[in-house]
């Protein structure tokens, strides 16, 4: 890093000096005065280089911003053809329930007329059966 300010070190050390220091004790407060501000300050290449990352991450965000909103756009049509392939198969599951319903009241009618053909017959058997005894009893 560059200096951040311009420190006169040589003033710095007269002042000291003059006011009861040793020129050793002056110069090692000089030098860790410059130390002390040429690390904590900073300079306009910092200040421009914060500028350029800012930037940077002012891009990015707008990059992450247009990648959600293609995300976004992806999931609604994904929804939407989620839901349209899901009203397809509840159309063709009734169709399905519709044709078995069909088929079962075509085979209840079926049983139903079987059953009447066997209850007329053994009716008439039985009643041939009545008859015949009818007969056979000494009357």
């Amino acid at each position: 890093m560059s200096e951040a300010i311009a420190f006169d070190t040589h003033r710095f050390v007269k002042h000291l000096t003059e006011n009861g220091f040793t020129e050793q004790q002056a110069e090692v407060l000089a030098d860790e005065q410059v130390h002390l501000l040429n690390s904590n300050l900073a300079t306009q290449a910092d200040i421009a280089a914060i500028h350029q990352d800012t930037a940077a991450i002012q891009r990015d965000i707008v990059e992450v911003r247009r990648e959600i909103e293609v995300l976004r756009q992806e999931t609604k049509a994904g929804i939407e053809a989620l839901r349209q392939g899901t009203q397809a198969n509840i159309a063709t599951v009734r169709q399905e329930i519709e044709v078995l319903r069909q088929e079962t009241k075509a085979n209840l009618a079926e049983v139903k007329a079987d059953l009447i053909k066997w209850m007329v017959g053994a009716l008439i058997a039985q009643g041939g059966v009545i008859v015949a005894l009818l007969k056979l009893l000494p009357g």
